[in-house]
């Protein structure tokens, strides 16, 4: 069991704010890792998977004219699927992936490129706190998908920390 996954759960638990993830490069490993917390039903709702780019469109409500101008390796698509993933769900707060995770590029992006959109809290006329971060990882598919999966977590775990 992740010990960031189970801070992120604890964390959420504690404040009684839920979770959702859309997941591209990850296909389901962000979910997977938060379940494997006991307890995480309390928090985690649960996630998209949309691995193959018409499925963003289908699922996430991503518009073409934006996956064609920025490709699905953007940051402005990280956002884009979380904010489709929020609108679905109504959870308090989304995770959103994207990137390469390898061996070979994709639409002329590096493998190891990864942009994560973390999302939240959604609370009736108050601004919500929305960062997006690039990473260039490096390793293996299974290293690069990891590092994500620590990332996104790291990054909502900063967002709801107390300042």
């Amino acid at each position: 069991m992740s010990d960031l996954a189970a801070t992120v759960i604890a964390t959420l638990t504690e404040r009684s704010l839920s979770l959702a993830s859309a997941e591209s490069l990850t296909g389901g490993l962000i979910g997977a890792t938060l379940t494997e917390v006991p307890g995480a039903s309390k928090v985690y709702l649960g996630g998209t998977i949309a691995y193959a780019t018409p499925m963003k469109t289908a699922l996430l409500g991503i518009p073409w004219e934006v996956i064609r101008r920025y490709t699905v390796v953007s940051e402005r698509v990280a956002l884009e699927m979380a904010v489709g993933l929020q609108q679905r769900t109504d959870a308090d707060w989304v995770i959103a992936v994207t990137g390469v995770a390898g061996p070979d590029g994709q639409d002329g992006h590096a493998p190891g490129e990864v942009w994560v959109c973390v999302l939240g809290p959604r609370v009736p006329n108050t601004p919500q706190f929305q960062r997006v971060e690039r990473f260039d990882f490096t390793g293996d598919r299974s290293e690069v998908r990891r590092q994500t999966v620590d990332a996104a977590f790291g990054i909502l775990l900063r967002a709801t920390s107390p300042v």
